[in-house]
C-alpha cells in the first residue's frame, strides 16, 4: 500500500496544474483506420486527420488497429503508421489493436511472431512520458511508475481539467484469450492484471481528487461477449477485467464515465453496459467508426452536467 499511495501523490502533484483549465472541452476519438492500401485507405485517412486537424481539439486518441487484419505486419507498414501519428497537430494518444499485434501471427499477415511484434509496437509508438503527435501531451505510463508492471508502457494516464482520461490494452479477438496456447496464456495473464491494477488505480485517483468525470479508452469491442443478462463466462478474455474489475468500480464511482472502443467499425453511443442485469446509468460507451468508413467522433464534455458527454461524427466521403 504505500507503494501504491507514493504513486497517487506523485500522480496528484504531476497533473495538479490541470485542474485551473476549462470545464469544457473537446477531443477526437478514432480507429479501426487505415484498412486499405495507402494509394486508396491512405489518401483517405490523411484528408481526415486534416479535417480533425482543423477542428483543432485538445487530442485525439486513435483506439488501436492501424492497419487492416489482412495486412502485413512489416516494419515498413509500422513505419508508415508511425509517421501518419505524426501528422496530428495536437496530441496523439494510441492504444494497440488486435490487428497491430495479435493477429500478425497469420500467413496473410507475414507470419510474424506475435511477441517480437508486440516488442516492437512497445518501442516505436510509446514514450514513457509523453504522448505522440506534434504538440505532445504529458502523461503517466504504467510501464514508468509501476515497477512490476515494467513493460505496459502501452498502459498510459493524463489529466484534462476535472477528467481522467486512462487508456488499457484489452484487444479483440477475445483479448488473445488462449487457454490452450500456453505461451499466449503467459502472456495474456501478464497483461490482464497489469490491465486490472492500472483501472483500479484510476479510481483511487479519481476518489483522491473527487474528479466526477472519467474516460477509459481500449480497442475490443467488449460488447461481443456480453449475456442480455449483462454477463461474460469465465472462458473469456474479458471476465476478469471488464465483468468483475470494471464495472463494479463503475457502479460505484459517484460520477460518469465513457468507455470508448473500436473493433467492430460502426458508431455507435448509447448506455448498454450491464451489471447484475441492471443498465449502469452513469456508463456510456461510445464505438467509433472505421475499416470501410474513414471517420472519428468528436467528444465534448462538459463537466459538472448531469450528462456531461456529447458526441459528432467526422466523415471523410
Amino acid at each position: 500500500m504505500k507503494r501504491i499511495s507514493w504513486f497517487l501523490r506523485l500522480f496528484l502533484l504531476f497533473f495538479a496544474v490541470t485542474a485551473a483549465q476549462a470545464a469544457t472541452f473537446s477531443f477526437v476519438a478514432l480507429g479501426d483506420l487505415p484498412y486499405g492500401s495507402d494509394e486508396t485507405a491512405g489518401v483517405k485517412y490523411r484528408q481526415l486527420i486534416t479535417q480533425i486537424n482543423a477542428l483543432n481539439p485538445e487530442f485525439s486518441i486513435h483506439v488501436g488497429d492501424f492497419k487492416a487484419g489482412s495486412a502485413h505486419c512489416s516494419n515498413e507498414e509500422f513505419e508508415r503508421q508511425r509517421k501518419h501519428f505524426d501528422l496530428f497537430n495536437g496530441a496523439l494518444i494510441y492504444t494497440p489493436g488486435d490487428n497491430d499485434w495479435t493477429d500478425c501471427g497469420r500467413k496473410s499477415n507475414g507470419s510474424y511472431d506475435p511477441l517480437e511484434r508486440l516488442e516492437k509496437l512497445r518501442g516505436q509508438f510509446f514514450k514513457p512520458d509523453t504522448s505522440l503527435g506534434q504538440a505532445p501531451l504529458p502523461l503517466v505510463t504504467q510501464g514508468k511508475v509501476m515497477p512490476a508492471y515494467s513493460t505496459f508502457v502501452e498502459n498510459q494516464r493524463w489529466q484534462f481539467s476535472n477528467t481522467l482520461f486512462t487508456t488499457v490494452h484489452i484487444v479483440g479477438s477475445d483479448n488473445r484469450f488462449a487457454p490452450n496456447n500456453a505461451e499466449a496464456e503467459k502472456e495474456f495473464l501478464a497483461r490482464e492484471q497489469a490491465n486490472i491494477t492500472w483501472m483500479k488505480e484510476t479510481f483511487q485517483i479519481a476518489a483522491k481528487q473527487k474528479l466526477q468525470t472519467l474516460v477509459f479508452a481500449f480497442q475490443a469491442d467488449v460488447i461481443r461477449g456480453m449475456s442480455r443478462s449483462g454477463t461474460w463466462t469465465e472462458k473469456t478474455g474479458f471476465h476478469a477485467s471488464i465483468e468483475k474489475t470494471l464495472l463494479p468500480l463503475a457502479k460505484e464511482f459517484q460520477g460518469s464515465i465513457l468507455i470508448v472502443h473500436g473493433d467492430s467499425h460502426n458508431f455507435e453511443f448509447d448506455q448498454t453496459f450491464m451489471l447484475e442485469s441492471q443498465i449502469l446509468k452513469n456508463v456510456y460507451r461510445l464505438e467509433v467508426p472505421g475499416a470501410k468508413t474513414t471517420g472519428a467522433v468528436s467528444i465534448t464534455i462538459e463537466e459538472g452536467n448531469s450528462i456531461p458527454f456529447s458526441v459528432k461524427k467526422i466523415i471523410v466521403p
